[in-house]
């Protein structure tokens, strides 16, 4: 894992933003339907437009996201997840689920060390 080739530290540097696991999740929410990028969007609090378009990019590059453009005006995209990208739903609710059960332990350590003060 420390080695930059590794596989699982290659992966982790994609997917492991808050906003690309985001993004899975309403994707794979919306399946099999697609979503557009304004309710995407509007279902990711927080995200700027910039970083979502971003994020979409590099799961497109990846092959975790597919981008459908309506030839409209104005044009309508539409984003839905791969199959690729389907398999990242279990791990990433996996994941979730840890998360959820653990962050009061996490949080409660990090209040300890702050109280403490930095380390000697």
């Amino acid at each position: 894992m420390f080695d930059p080739q590794c596989p699982t530290r290659q992966l982790l540097d994609r997917i492991g933003t808050k906003w690309t696991s985001m993004a899975v999740k309403v994707l794979a929410e919306a399946a099999p339907h697609e979503v557009r990028f304004a309710e995407l969007r509007r279902r990711m609090p927080g995200v700027s437009q910039k970083m979502l378009s971003t994020t979409l990019r590099g799961m497109i590059r990846d092959g975790l996201a597919a981008r459908r453009v309506e030839p409209t005006v104005p044009p309508r995209v539409h984003y839905r997840l791969t199959e690729l990208g389907s398999s990242l739903e279990i791990p990433l609710a996996a994941l979730r689920a840890w998360a959820e059960e653990h962050m009061a332990q996490i949080d409660n350590a990090n209040a300890i060390s702050d109280s403490q003060g930095p380390p000697a």
